[in-house]
């Protein structure tokens, strides 16, 4: 094989396994265990904490802060609970869930491009 074909092989066999790391061996956030009955969620470039792991049968309190301009996150949607709240920029929104069953629920932006999970024990 001639040396610029092996260079362009090696090197296109390095940037495949480049974007495989990079997009799809991303381990999820280590869920957030919440005791206190609140918890406060940072939105910002996507949502921190991401994974959220929270009681059955209990009221719990998520505070979204939203601290990004972007319209895409003024909008927290949980489909599992039939909440899409708006979030003011720079001011706390409280949301109230008591989950009824177990399971992880997902939590996006009003345009499903940001993702985030409730993890219900």
């Amino acid at each position: 094989m001639e040396p610029d074909k092996l260079l362009v092989t090696i090197v296109g066999i390095f940037g495949i396994g480049f974007v495989y790391w990079f997009f799809l061996h991303k381990k999820d956030e280590e869920a957030v265990t919440v005791n206190s009955g609140q918890v406060d969620i940072a939105v910002k470039g996507g949502y921190s904490p991401g994974v959220i792991s929270i009681p059955k049968d209990k009221q719990t309190i998520l505070n979204f802060i939203r601290r990004d301009e972007s319209s895409c996150l003024e909008e927290v949607v949980i489909p599992e609970f039939k909440i899409r709240k708006y979030l003011p920029l720079n001011k706390s929104t409280s949301i109230v869930v008591k989950p009824k069953k177990s399971g992880t629920f997902e939590i996006s932006c009003g345009m499903n491009m940001f993702h985030g999970k409730i993890m219900v024990r």
